[in-house]
This record gives structure tokens, C-alpha cells and sequence, in this order.
């Protein structure tokens, strides 16, 4: 099992886990050794999670979210097999527990009257600064 939270937990038979090349340079190493690891995760399916944590997961996840419900995280930074299965893990983890967190709620608040003559005092001097890009006629001068 691997712990996420206190209430959330996922199993090993949950994640898929797929070795790739790694993109970009680096000689012979990257060219013959797959080392970047491409991780899957089935959040539809997943038994442990809410259906709140589930939809707000699929959302936070974006593009990295399949239309089947899929996660799929690949890590290549490092370059060893390890390193990069513990860091697509590790951004897993991070991704389900910003799912799990419920976002304070907006307290509407009505702008102070400071603010508004501030605001109203910088249109005017905005105003001022266009009126005088204007062109100069004859009759005004």
C-alpha cells in the first residue's frame, strides 16, 4: 500500500508502471537505456478515492489525464530507473493530496471608500495624460 494521507491509501496492483527512453541529449546512455519511467494511474477506477478527490483530481491533472480516466505522469530528470520511478510517485502523491484539499471559500468583500477615490483619482490622472497627447489646433493656442 502506498499512504498518501491519512484517509487516502492506493495499492500497488492501482499503478502501471512503463520504462521509455528519456528525450533530449545525452550520448550513448540515453540511447540505449530506458530510464525514464511513464506512470499510470486509473483514477475512475481507483476504490480509494472519493468522488470528490476522483472528479477534482481529473481536473487538476489536465492534459495529463486520459479520456478513460487515466493519469499518466512520466518523469525523466534523473538517470537512474529509481530516481525516476520515486519522483513520478512523489508528483502522484502531490497531485492526489491537491485534489484532496477543499479550497477556502471566497468571502465577498466590498471595496473600501479609500480605494474607490483612489481608483477614481488615478482614471482622472490617466484622462489628463491622454487629453494631452492630443493634437494642438490653432484656435486653442
Amino acid at each position: 500500500m502506498i499512504r498518501i494521507s491519512e484517509e487516502i491509501e492506493l495499492g500497488e496492483e492501482e499503478l502501471s508502471e512503463k520504462y521509455i527512453r528519456s528525450s533530449g541529449p545525452g550520448g550513448q546512455n540515453v540511447n540505449k537505456v530506458a530510464t525514464a519511467v511513464q506512470l499510470r494511474f486509473n483514477a475512475l477506477l481507483s476504490p480509494n478515492l472519493s468522488d470528490y478527490v476522483r472528479l477534482r483530481l481529473l481536473k487538476l491533472a489536465g492534459s495529463r489525464a486520459t479520456l478513460e480516466g487515466e493519469i499518466i505522469i512520466e518523469a525523466d530528470r534523473f538517470r537512474t530507473r529509481e530516481q525516476n520511478r520515486a519522483d513520478a510517485l512523489e508528483r502522484l502523491k502531490e497531485l492526489i493530496i491537491a485534489a484532496a484539499k477543499r479550497p477556502k471559500r471566497r468571502v465577498k468583500t466590498k471595496p473600501t471608500k479609500a480605494s474607490k477615490e483612489r481608483r477614481i483619482e488615478a482614471k482622472k490622472g490617466r484622462a489628463t495624460v491622454k487629453r494631452g497627447r492630443t493634437k494642438v489646433r490653432a484656435e486653442d493656442s
